[in-house]
């Protein structure tokens, strides 16, 4: 069973740290709730999470081996993909990008919470504002 939608605001911050110590303190969390249950993902979730590295790197806030053992990590995590995330682009996620002001990106996740009826984790302010309005819950908020 899935408990929760996983935002990639939150997942990159367990290799890459911020000084908000809140934003830390919640990213691990999640991380501790994900040891125990199951999250789901839109299906651009790798590809979001491939850029954030890669443009970590091109920083040299991190490096190869790095960016490797966290991807192994990742991958050994109960993360689910969700395949339909593309089938709802052109409507619903259209739709609420559009009445929340979202980018088509962040509209994803919060489609997807809504449709599979669970919270949703996330650092990101405007989706989670956006998630509030909505009726979604924010996961261990």
């Amino acid at each position: 069973m899935t408990d929760f939608v996983l935002d990639n605001s939150v997942a990159m911050r367990w290799l890459l740290e911020t000084n908000k110590a809140a934003d830390q303190y919640y990213a691990g969390e999640v991380l501790e709730s994900l040891l125990k249950g199951c999250a789901i993902v839109p299906n651009l979730w790798h590809l979001e999470a491939t850029n954030v590295l890669l443009s970590a790197e091109k920083r040299d806030e991190i490096n190869l081996g790095e960016i490797e053992g966290f991807i192994s990590q990742l991958e050994n995590l109960a993360i689910q993909t969700d395949t339909m995330t593309s089938h709802h682009a052109f409507n619903r996620t259209l739709t609420l990008a559009r009445a929340y002001k979202l980018s088509s990106y962040d509209a994803a996740y919060l489609e997807l919470a809504i449709r599979q009826g669970l919270p949703l984790a996330t650092l990101d302010k405007g989706l989670a504002k956006a998630a509030s309005k909505a009726g979604v819950a924010i996961h261990l908020g």
